[in-house]
């Protein structure tokens, strides 16, 4: 029996619906079935068969009027498997109407009319009619409820995942709603999970679109192990609770329930349907306690609006983020730069395809090309220049300090003054943490562009330098998923099978995502008056051996280990955000703060840079760094050739 109903739901719901015609058929069937048990129930067995062929009559005829109101309302036109409540309003009315019209029937006393002298019509009394009103909307409802709940299960694929939904507001409802509405379903929803700050859950189970609302506490990991739920859909109205709840977070990993979240890059308005397309699973950079960081966008469009915007380093990790989200803000012209040509073209297709009416330039060369970057200048006469361009490998500048000086320091020295020539108004450029007393060669070549872009903008205000340009300088640390951070070779090694090697047990570092920096380096460059070095808070240092643990028991994999290796040349346990001699200052900002730093005069800073730079092609890595630090005087190597120098 059980295989004949599948058999048969399976044939129905392979169809792509039942027509009209037949579902107010059935409905008429209905009102007649109940229309026959109400006579039944009213008069007994004994007149029930004697006044059965006189009753049936006026059933019929009062069935018809049921049939009219369908018809006006429209109740047939509904697909079954697809009913809301709306077409459940509509039987409700419906009903209510057609017994409205036969009450009056029997008030103005023509429910019996003689169709012979032994057969007349007979419409049923008030009570039976009242039983067929409250019957048949019953019965309607309950087979539009049916075949939903059927269509439902049958719509459960072979790999459907028992799943909890966190966050019982509008983003929670959006994400049930939107999984409800796939079809086969991929997600088998069970039940929505209460954050403990929630103060719309009073303690008492409560239900949400059918379902039970379960409370975070102590007892839901284990509520979540006796339900075999595999999946916890998280809102993104609770994203940031949920990544501060560690020990929910650490329950759920070790069950081996997935965690499932929207990615960064969507942002969602609060309004629109959220898609259940767009969920994944989590990475170990959604996870990351962090504090949410505010920016005044408005500024930062009313600032970027109709202004042309070079971004240098393009390509990268870091400007083409800053290249997407000044893009948003409808420039007049975006030009970016970058030497590198593949990466380029991906940014190029990019713009092409989400900015179609952006006039966007995509420039392949390097920041060490004068002439060219002069042309460039001179052409396009940038009013803002964003410069991320910039080599960011420690070992790779450790071992190749010419290139360091070359790109890193002539690099911006050329843009910083070329920017100067043509009229720039604010020169925003992105330094590093490791810019701050520098135990690598990479950190020190960062540091003196921050001295340059500094000084320059000292000599400007003091009228020994001619120009409009104000420079800025932003400092962070560790920015999550970037070319070259931990993350991806992680992942990579996690792919191969392990092991995910860590230099020390003790290493710990600063991250942040990149749209989070990318925006407050617009932020910044909306507040500096010129000469400031801003430094944001990066929130909580993360141990490297942590983040390589969770993200091996995110993985799943039980037998990947982990392995030290020692520190790098040029590396230190944690990176600093301020040197020991400098101080901050608040800005209006709560995540940026102003570096009170050691000034120096423009003829030496650009004596100094000179001087290094002819220095730099004799590619003596020796002499190169012992000029390096006899710029930067705090420069102390650590776990390097270069520590001979100190």
């Amino acid at each position: 029996m059980k295989s004949l109903i599948t058999k048969f739901t399976s044939w129905y719901f392979s169809k792509s619906a039942l027509p009209y015609w037949c579902v107010l058929v059935i409905d008429w069937l209905i009102v007649m079935f109940v229309g026959i048990a109400a006579h039944y129930f009213a008069v007994g067995g004994t007149c029930f068969i004697c006044t059965f062929w006189n009753y049936l009559l006026g059933l019929f005829v009062l069935s018809l009027i049921y049939v009219l109101f369908f018809r006006i309302r429209r109740t047939y036109t509904g697909i079954l498997r697809y009913s809301g409540f709306v077409d459940l309003g509509r039987i409700a009315s419906a009903v209510v109407l057609a017994a409205i019209v036969g009450f009056a029937l029997i008030q103005f006393d023509v429910h019996y009319v003689s169709l012979s002298p032994s057969f007349r019509l007979t419409l049923p009394s008030l009570k039976e009619q009242t039983m067929i009103a409250v019957g048949a909307t019953v019965l309607m409802w309950l087979e539009r409820i049916i075949v939903k709940s059927l269509y439902d299960e049958m719509r459960f694929s072979s790999t459907s995942q028992r799943t909890f939904i966190y966050g019982i507001k509008d983003g929670g409802v959006s994400l049930a709603k939107s999984i409800r509405s796939q079809n086969p379903m991929v997600y088998n929803l069970r039940g929505f999970v209460a954050p403990d700050d929630d103060s719309h859950f009073k303690g008492t189970p409560e239900m949400l679109l059918g379902l039970r609302v379960y409370r975070d506490d102590d007892q839901l990991l284990e509520t979540i192990e006796n339900m075999h739920i595999a999946v916890l859909i998280v809102s993104p109205l609770q994203s940031e609770h949920f990544r501060e709840h560690t020990k929910l977070v650490n329950g759920l990993i070790e069950k081996g329930v997935k965690i499932k979240m929207l990615p960064a890059e969507i942002e969602w308005d609060g309004k629109s349907d959220l898609l259940h397309q767009n969920l994944k699973n989590v990475d170990i950079e959604d996870l990351l306690p962090r504090d949410k960081i505010e920016v005044d966008m408005t500024a930062i469009g009313e600032m970027l609006h109709n202004q042309v915007v070079m971004v240098t380093g393009a390509a990268g990790s870091i400007g083409s983020e800053m290249a997407r989200q000044v893009a948003k803000f409808g420039p007049r012209r975006l030009v970016l730069i970058d030497q590198a040509e593949t990466p380029m073209h991906d940014v190029r297709l990019y713009m092409a395809k989400q900015h179609t009416d952006l006039n966007c330039e995509t420039i392949v060369s390097s920041i060490t090309n004068a002439s060219r970057m002069e042309e460039i200048f001179r052409q396009f006469k940038p009013d803002y220049v964003f410069h991320a361009a910039a080599y960011k490998h420690v070992p790779m500048m450790e071992d190749n300090p010419a290139e360091a000086v070359q790109n890193n320091v002539y690099g911006t020295r050329v843009i910083a003054d070329l920017a100067v020539k043509y009229g720039t108004k604010k020169f925003v450029m992105i330094s590093t943490d490791k810019a701050v007393n520098p135990t690598n060669v990479m950190g020190c070549s960062k540091r003196i562009c921050e001295i340059y872009c500094q000084a320059l903008n000292k000599a400007i205000e003091d009228g020994t330098v001619k120009g409009v340009t104000q420079f800025v300088t932003t400092r962070f640390g560790n920015v999550l998923g970037s070319n070259g951070s931990v993350i991806p070779l992680f992942k990579s090694q996690l792919a191969h099978g392990g092991p995910l090697t860590v230099t020390h047990p003790d290493i710990i570092r600063f991250f942040m995502l990149i749209p989070e920096a990318c925006r407050l380096v617009l932020q910044a460059g909306t507040m500096g008056n010129g000469g400031e070095i801003y430094v944001f808070d990066m929130g909580k240092p993360v141990r490297i051996a942590d983040l390589a643990q969770r993200m091996i028991d995110l993985s799943g994999a039980k037998d990947v280990k982990i392995e030290f290796t020692g520190l790098r040349d040029g590396e230190k346990l944690y990176e600093e955000v301020l040197s020991d001699a400098e101080q901050t200052k608040p800005t209006s900002h709560p995540k940026i703060m102003v570096a009170a730093v050691r000034e120096y005069p423009y003829d030496l800073a650009l004596k100094n840079e000179k001087e290094l730079h002819q220095i730099s092609f004799t590619y003596d890595d020796m002499a190169i760094v012992r000029k390096m630090k006899e710029i930067v005087p705090e420069f102390k190597s650590r776990h390097s050739k270069y520590c001979a120098l100190d």
